[in-house]
């Protein structure tokens, strides 16, 4: 919310508001006094120079293009004046610099989300220093390999990696989720959290500046400073608005003969329901977003996401978690010495994959640790680039990686049967091959419900992209029920591809650096943050900060349901206001009456406006199917 402050720091900020609450003053007491006339002229006289003031920024606007609703506003504020109203003159005064005071309000109301992120950036970091002793630090001097302390109820200040063996964090202003997230020792942890009850030991893993925090904060601000195209829609309601105005005041004068007439539709016909609902209704829809874990950069994301007809995914960490796992341990025949089950090919292998930074090798040697075993430090090991790693462990050598690597000196080895989706790692003991490790990557369990969310929200088509087989490919599709795919793709053909579908706005949803292009080239890039590449994040127009899929389908939601809030609160601010001009046309509404009932149009459409920000009702429903099954977490949020 708007923080007005002090009464001077209200003077300095709406100095208009002020000298028309002067001015009031002085026309009621020349009033009381009897003195009529100076009444009159000190009113009008004042009404007037607001009105020039108005003018000039009215000129500025159309120099530029925009054609506002500034001039119904000056004409009204002449009229009266004309048809001696001088005391409707000053109230459609405060009633149009009042306006910028109800939009900060109703802005702030709207950015609430917003701010709250940007309140709870940590400022100071407790690091240990030689003997264990504690130094406060500012939290832009943290390095990474830092040790950190983290006491109860304090905000993490940068991403770091736990030492403590147990831990829990809130990390609902990061990732939407209410839950508290429990973490065990060498788990990541993401700046913004917040620490539980016991203090915690953490080794810094990155900069503050370089941290998921400080990325969100950017990303936040960029969403804020931005201008919706709905505000630019309402300057253009404003021209045929403005029209209808004049001729219905025109018509009253001509019909009754009263010139009044002319001012008193007018009055009633002041336009700031155009200027402020619109911008509300959409700093209240990227609030709503912010506090799912949805960031959306800026407001004509909004109204693309609104329309979207077409969805692209990646495969890999997109509709795959993007981590392997282990779906099965086959031993071979014979596997040789050392070998005797499936859990001792898994533990020798796992050892060996200690060595290694490759991708697979994480997952197997997780997969180990999960089944509860306990793996030997190789001795010695080499790691052969894009092949394999050989090591010396327990007094074996042991080999792990691809067939033809392994072939090398175990001999010919037959290709693994594999199914759509799925790969093999080949592992030799001493020279002989004595079994494989079958990886995949499975789907998310989400993302068949967020396909069949999308379609629910009108995104009618769908279509893969990936640089993986086209077996694999077309597993995952099938299962996700997407309709298209399109396989072994390089960035540069993902970008073609999506460059040239017929049925748009498009909708392109990735993780990595690869896809940065390809999210940049699409009208709505949506990249998976939470766990994918900066690149990808900066070059896409919504972030996903919690690794759920479903979360796309809400940001589809809330953006239809914004341009829905915004365009209504335009109609709503216009039809009202027809509904008094002609009233007011038939005589039926003084000019003093008219200009404190627009305030009430004023109210009612902020109010509808403010809709924005609340859930929607899809998202207070209990779970059950389709999109309100996908929608359930973030009402918690």
């Amino acid at each position: 919310m708007s923080n007005l402050g002090s009464p001077g720091a209200l003077l300095r900020r709406y100095p208009i508001i002020a000298a028309t609450f002067v001015a009031g003053v002085v026309v009621t007491s020349l009033l009381l006094a009897g003195n009529t006339g100076t009444a009159r002229w000190s009113a009008s006289v004042f009404a007037l120079c607001v009105a020039a003031y108005r003018t000039v920024g009215m000129v500025r606007d159309i120099a530029h293009g925009r054609w506002g609703v500034d001039l119904l506003a000056v004409t009204a504020i002449v009229s009266t004046v004309a048809v001696g109203e001088y005391l409707a003159s000053l109230i459609i005064v405060l009633m149009l610099e009042g306006g910028a005071a109800l939009e900060d309000f109703a802005a702030g109301r709207a950015r609430a989300e917003l701010s709250a992120l940007l309140d709870r950036a940590p400022q100071l970091a407790h690091r240990e220093s030689g003997g264990g002793a504690l130094e406060d630090i500012p939290a832009a001097d943290v390095k990474p390999e830092d040790v950190l302390l983290v006491r109860p109820s304090e905000v993490v200040p940068v991403d770091a990696t736990l030492l403590s063996p147990t831990a829990v964090f809130d990390e609902s202003a990061i990732t939407g989720e209410s839950l508290p997230a429990e973490h065990i020792a060498g788990d990541p942890v993401l700046s913004g959290s917040v620490n539980s009850e016991s203090s915690v030991r953490l080794q810094a893993s990155a900069a503050a500046a370089d941290s998921q925090y400080s990325r969100i904060i950017a990303l936040v601000q960029a969403a804020a400073e931005s201008r919706a195209p709905v505000v630019r829609l309402a300057d253009r309601y404003a021209v045929p608005f403005t029209v209808v105005a004049l001729v219905m005041g025109a018509l009253a004068w001509l019909l009754s003969g009263e010139p009044a007439r002319f001012a008193e539709v007018l009055v009633v016909a002041t336009p700031c329901p155009l200027l402020i609902a619109a911008p509300v209704a959409f700093l209240g829809g990227m609030s709503r977003a912010a506090h799912a874990g949805i960031i959306i950069k800026n407001g004509s994301t909004l109204e693309q996401l609104s329309r979207v007809r077409t969805i692209v995914l990646d495969k890999t960490g997109t509709l795959t978690n993007g981590r392997p796992a282990l779906d099965e341990v086959r031993l071979a025949q014979g596997p040789g010495p050392g070998v005797g089950s499936k859990d001792d090919l898994l533990v020798l292998a796992a050892a060996a994959e200690q060595a290694s930074s490759h991708v697979l090798a994480a997952a197997i040697v997780s997969a180990a640790q999960h089944r509860g075993h306990l793996l030997a430090l190789p001795t010695s090991a080499t790691e052969h680039a894009t092949d394999g790693v050989t090591a010396m462990v327990s007094g074996h050598k042991v080999a792990v990686g691809k067939r033809s690597f392994i072939a090398r000196t175990s001999g010919p080895i037959a290709q693994a049967p594999l199914r759509s989706g799925q790969l093999a790692v080949y592992v030799s003991v001493d020279g002989t091959f004595a079994g494989t490790l079958v990886m995949s990557d499975p789907m998310r369990p989400e993302a068949p419900g967020t396909l069949a969310a999308l379609a629910g929200l009108g995104v009618r088509h769908s279509m893969m992209v990936t640089g993986d087989s086209q077996a694999t490919a077309a597993h995952i599709a099938a299962s996700a029920g997407i309709e298209n795919v399109q396989a072994e793709c390089r960035p540069e053909d993902k970008v073609s591809i999506v460059g040239n579908l017929p049925h748009r706005p498009i909708l392109m949803v990735g993780d990595g650096v690869n896809d940065a292009p390809v999210l940049a080239a699409a009208d709505v890039g949506v990249a998976m943050g939470a766990k994918g590449s900066t690149a990808a994040s900066e070059s896409a127009d919504v972030v996903i900060m919690v690794d759920d899929l479903s979360r796309v389908a809400q940001a589809v939601s809330i953006g239809q349901r914004t341009m829905r809030i915004a365009v209504g609160s335009i109609w709503i601010g216009i039809l009202l206001s027809i509904a008094l001009m002609a009233a007011a046309a038939v005589g039926l509404i003084p000019a003093v009456a008219g200009a404190l009932s627009q305030e009430a149009v004023d109210l009612a459409t902020i109010l509808n406006a403010l809709r924005a920000v609340r859930p929607g009702a899809l998202e207070r429903r209990k779970p059950n199917s389709g999109l309100s099954a996908l929608l359930v977490p973030a009402a918690k949020a």
